[in-house]
């Protein structure tokens, strides 16, 4: 049977209160039983006085109504000769027969009850003895019994109060502290679901630092977890899909690469005398570019293979830059080559590394976008070259901006993210490093390259 958890934190409280209220009744017994021994013993004291046999003064109407005004009780003196005299508001002769009345023998004990007139009373009888000087004489000493109801109220109604109250604010209190407490656990849960059902953003913690708020940050880090494998397991998935249908698509893309260029190298072997075969020469390397793109499309996942040389990144820079002015020309972009004057020299492989450059620069003049501008510049010292391309766009998304280099990541509607991430491998392949900034207003790409790769490229 399902049982809330407010009622299993209530319920311990409640058998709490229940003893409480169990100690409370016995106080409130004890406290009563102690006021009707003060009242016994008021009595008592009140007898004794009165029938002390030493006492040298009598006991007239006056000093009997004396003794009322300070004690509260009633008194009746029945005399020898059977006069009666009373401090009730009564003819002696209504009041019930005298010799019928009870008699209290135990000291410490209210006397027995009797009814007098619709009003009860506590009944003490004591007898005058020598040398009173009303000896023979009887004395009545009667306790209205509302005092004793009045004096047991007086003592148990402040432990009944502050018993009762405490108890209900100690529940009330608990109610409202499990209310909070249950409230949190259902936001918990609520972000549980959210979790089950694909909602991985993170959620603000709690304002009390207690184990609830190291639950919710805990909830949260999983999340995170989550949403990293998530998409750990998409770009598996999308690397899965890719080498599936990867090794048909770059036959035939290799097979229409090579028979275009067989066809322009053909045409420009038979047509020696032709005007400008520059555009024609474009074209050729457009095609050996297309040729490296799949074969690297198809090596993502394996370190490349580098044919080293010594060469002069201005070489490399000269020819990527050649090849992208038709495509800066067309999108009505500036493309500028900072050409340094002094040599940059370093050992690498030639193709890969302009087909890096490459990328950069096809992203480069696609950010900058009609009317822009995209510089191209180089140096070379006794560490390394750095090449940097940099264009006049507005930059990366800001929630693309820590992922740039991470393959099938881009902000492009008709891209697919795998031009810089190829980028990044191929330059890490040669030991070096390619980082990103936003500067002037400007979005920056630095290559950073050692003059010599290291033995055995990183993964």
């Amino acid at each position: 049977m399902r049982v809330s958890l407010r009622y299993r934190l209530l319920w311990p409280l409640a058998l709490l209160v229940l003893g409480e209220a169990g100690a409370t009744a016995w106080t409130a017994y004890a406290a009563a039983r102690h006021a009707e021994h003060q009242l016994a013993a008021q009595q008592s004291a009140i007898a004794r006085t009165l029938a002390e046999p030493r006492s040298t003064f009598p006991l007239t109407p006056r000093v009997l109504e004396q003794m009322k005004g300070l004690s509260g009780a009633e008194f009746i003196l029945r005399l020898p000769n059977g006069t009666v005299e009373t401090t009730f508001p009564l003819a002696p002769d209504t009041l019930p027969a005298l010799e019928t009345w009870p008699d209290q023998e135990e000291p410490d004990q209210l006397g027995p009850p009797l009814l007098i007139q619709d009003s009860l009373f506590r009944c003490r009888r004591i007898a005058l003895k020598p040398p009173h000087p009303q000896a023979g004489a009887e004395l009545f000493v009667l306790f209205p019994e509302s005092l004793r109801r009045t004096a047991i109220a007086d003592a148990v109604r402040p432990l009944l109060w502050l018993g009762g109250l405490s108890g209900l604010c100690a529940l009330a209190l608990m109610w409202g502290l499990s209310a909070r407490l249950l409230r949190r656990l259902r936001q918990l849960h609520a972000r549980t679901q959210w979790i089950a059902a694909g909602d991985l953003r993170p959620q603000p913690l709690p304002a009390a630092d207690d184990e609830l708020r190291d639950l919710a940050a805990a909830l949260n880090e999983m999340a995170r977890q989550l949403a990293q494998l998530h998409e750990q397991l998409q770009h598996a998935e999308r690397l899965r899909l890719l080498g599936q249908f990867s090794g048909g698509l770059a036959h035939q893309l290799r097979n229409t690469a090579a028979g275009a260029r067989l066809a322009i190298q053909l045409f420009l072997q038979e047509n020696p005398h032709l005007g400008d075969p520059e555009p024609l020469q474009v074209a050729l390397r457009q095609l050996t570019r297309l040729e490296v793109s799949v074969r690297q499309f198809l090596t993502l996942g394996r370190p490349p293979t580098l044919d080293l040389h010594a060469v002069d990144a201005r070489d490399l820079l000269d020819q990527a830059v050649q090849l992208h002015l038709p495509q800066a020309r067309h999108a009505n972009v500036t493309l500028q080559w900072q050409r340094p004057d002094t040599p940059c020299l370093l050992t690498a492989d030639p193709e890969q590394l302009l087909h890096a450059v490459a990328n950069l620069l096809t992203n480069a003049l696609e950010a900058a976008g009609d009317g822009g501008s995209v510089t191209v510049a180089c140096q070379g010292d006794e560490e390394g070259v750095r090449i940097e391309v940099c264009d006049s766009g507005p930059g990366p998304p800001p929630h693309l901006a820590e992922r740039l280099f991470d393959p099938f990541v881009t902000g492009k509607p008709d891209g697919i993210g795998l031009g810089l991430a190829v980028a990044r491998r191929l330059i890490h392949a040669h030991g070096g490093s390619l980082h990103w900034q936003r500067r002037q207003n400007r979005t920056c790409f630095t290559i950073r390259l050692p003059l010599t790769p290291p033995p055995s490229p990183p993964a």
